[in-house]
């Protein structure tokens, strides 16, 4: 099943040149600093190489990560800062608060700047090979494994770099705790929908599906509420994403839990699952518009033009219809022989 997942561009950084003349006297130390510089500019060339694979960006990211905590952590393995943490100056964007950099004389935001593009990058490398349209089976997986990547990077950030800044975060920026908990819990929800197809594909249990969708709208939840309380300004677009996400994700629970009772004979209680299905499914339809409308940062996009929407409606349509049918059978055992 092909996918659709909104994206908020990445950050952007100012050169950072790494001379520290007067600092790094000997030709060993120059030579780090040329390798910081080339390391750095490695990695942020490939954030927009859509060549660039899971290997080639970890290779890059240890490559300049190994060389920039020479920078943060100490030398003799105690507790006191690194004299070198403090030297250069950083600036970066914001994905959401548009092109005004923030600065920071710390490498440790630097750490978490950068880290922060590499996970994003994970997910639009994710978003990029489950938009095709024939997704294959290794590729799925690929899918799961770097959104799970991005999940994992996002909460190693938050949990062991972001809280030793120095400067504490400004209210609505990148790594802010709401905004790194919606990236987070994001990543998580769009790996289970890849679950998700991969288990319709496989004819599984109604039931499982219905509760991996049930469960994945539960996730967007968790993200639209981690947001709700930022500037409308900036996230509303990425809100109509949440939102139409979880009414998808109700539809496709409300479905599949219909043909889970029409299994089971329970016709009436079936029609009523799909009549909310059907409900779910209008206010996600209505949600696609007021996503294509809404102007801020993210993907440009028609989502209920897209095959994942399109298919959601017909199956919905056709289960209704198959209960009603099999409702009409047994109030009409009659009309059932014929």
């Amino acid at each position: 099943m092909t996918h659709w997942f909104h994206r908020n561009p990445l950050k952007a950084t100012a050169p950072v040149s790494f001379n520290f003349y007067g600092v790094a006297s000997t030709q060993a130390a120059s030579k780090i600093c040329s390798d910081l510089r080339s390391t750095r500019a490695r990695l942020l060339e490939l954030f927009t190489d859509v060549t660039c694979n899971h290997e080639m960006m970890k290779n890059a990211t240890d490559a300049y990560f190994s060389l920039l905590l020479g920078f943060i952590n100490s030398l003799d393995g105690g507790t006191q800062d690194n004299k070198l943490r403090y030297i250069q100056n950083f600036k970066w964007t914001d994905t959401l608060q548009g092109t005004a950099p923030s600065a920071q004389q710390d490498a440790v935001y630097e750490l978490a700047s950068m880290g922060f593009n590499v996970a994003l990058w994970y997910t639009k490398y994710a978003s990029r090979l489950a938009g095709k349209e024939d997704i294959t089976e290794d590729e799925a997986k690929e899918v799961h494994r770097s959104l799970k990547v991005a999940a994992g990077i996002f909460k190693h950030l938050k949990e062991s770099h972001i809280p030793k800044l120095i400067t504490p975060v400004e209210k609505g920026r990148d790594l802010e705790t709401r905004v790194i908990d919606a990236y987070t819990v994001q990543c998580q929800a769009e790996a289970q929908e890849v679950t998700i197809a991969r288990a319709i594909e496989l004819k599984h249990n109604p039931g499982l599906i219905a509760a991996l969708a049930y469960e994945t709208a539960n996730y967007y939840q968790k993200v639209d509420h981690a947001l709700s309380s930022l500037d409308p300004i900036y996230i509303g677009k990425w809100r109509s994403y949440t939102q139409l996400k979880m009414c998808f994700y109700m539809a496709y629970s409300y479905c599949y839990h219909g043909q889970t009772l029409l299994s089971t004979d329970k016709c009436g209680e079936a029609i009523r699952s799909l009549q909310e299905s059907e409900k779910f499914y209008g206010k996600a339809e209505a949600l696609c518009k007021d996503y294509g409308q809404t102007k801020g940062p993210g993907t440009t996009a028609k989502p209920s033009g897209h095959l994942f929407f399109r298919k959601l409606g017909a199956l919905v349509r056709n289960t209704l219809e198959k209960c009603q049918r099999e409702n009409g059978f047994m109030l009409n055992p009659r009309k059932k022989k014929k």
